[in-house]
């Protein structure tokens, strides 16, 4: 599974950081994704995280 965060939508409020740390993290103004592939124990989170965010800004490849 991949993660991917459009830049231009994201609102950097921080709730896939606190979802799915692994996977996330704060940049300079947005979240981003810090690994290229997500871990297997934390697709779920990372899951959760893109379904819970308010901007519908995490785009997932299974």
């Amino acid at each position: 599974m991949k993660a991917s965060i459009d830049e231009d939508l994201c609102t950097a409020c921080e709730l896939c950081v606190d979802t799915c740390p692994e996977v996330f993290e704060m940049g300079d103004d947005v979240a981003v994704v810090k690994v290229d592939v997500v871990p297997a124990d934390a697709e779920d989170d990372t899951r959760e995280a893109a379904e819970s965010c308010p901007a519908e800004c995490i785009n997932i490849e299974e």
